[in-house]
């Protein structure tokens, strides 16, 4: 009932007013194909694809969404060394909650367990993350990801004075070193600082990895 309601509202007051958007009922179902598509490289084609509009009008309606921080797009990092990296953004259906609504996740078992689990365990982390330093006052946020044309890729790195710290999401409560494997891609690019990597996941206590590496429980964030 709260997000039924919530969606109303957000489009007759909301969206009216960021945009002048005539066709309500498409718009909805736009938001769904893009909650639908959390945690995975921005497809533009694919989106307009699935709810019948064009490139140019998907663009228009993401940056509603993405104004209305209902979405993140969330930068690949890359430099004129790592030429072989990506240069799509990663989109992040920042309210979870919302996402299951559109996408007709309702119950916490087929979250848990379903075929979107890992994409929806992924966008918290990044949510809650994104929503510690807006609650700090920065709005420029330090965050990317990084990902190759081979498809290495890290969940997140967050970038402090010329150091990259990588983070990786894992669902699971079983941690292995391997799940911190993906940070030697960073010692790979000349040049390049990394600090100390954490992976998040659902183990219960914070526990040294690897080296400086750390396995950081979901509660800490």
């Amino acid at each position: 009932m709260f997000y039924g309601a919530y969606v109303r509202t957000y489009m007759e007051r909301d969206v009216r007013e960021l945009s002048e958007i005539g066709d309500t009922v498409r718009f909805t179902k736009f938001m769904v194909a893009v909650a639908a598509s959390t945690g995975q490289l921005l497809n533009l084609s694919s989106l307009a694809r699935d709810v019948g509009i064009s490139q140019p009008t998907v663009k228009r309606w993401l940056s509603i969404l993405v104004a209305s921080n209902l979405v993140y797009l969330l930068q690949p990092y890359y430099n004129n060394i790592t030429k072989r990296a990506v240069k799509t953004p990663k989109l992040y259906f920042l309210d979870t909650g919302l996402a299951a609504y559109l996408t007709k996740w309702n119950t916490s078992d087929v979250l848990k367990n379903g075929a979107m689990a890992g994409a929806f365990f992924e966008s918290f982390v990044v949510s809650e993350i994104i929503k510690s330093y807006y609650n700090k006052g920065v709005l420029d946020l330090p965050l990317y990801f990084y990902r190759d044309k081979d498809r290495n890729e890290i969940d997140l790195l967050i970038e402090e004075n010329g150091t990259l710290y990588p983070i990786e999401m894992k669902k699971h409560a079983d941690p292995q070193k391997k799940d911190a494997d993906a940070f030697a891609l960073l010692d790979k690019i000349p040049g390049m600082k990394r600090g100390p990597g954490g992976v998040v996941c659902l183990y219960g206590k914070l526990i040294t990895l690897c080296g400086e590496d750390k396995l950081i429980p979901i509660h800490y964030l």
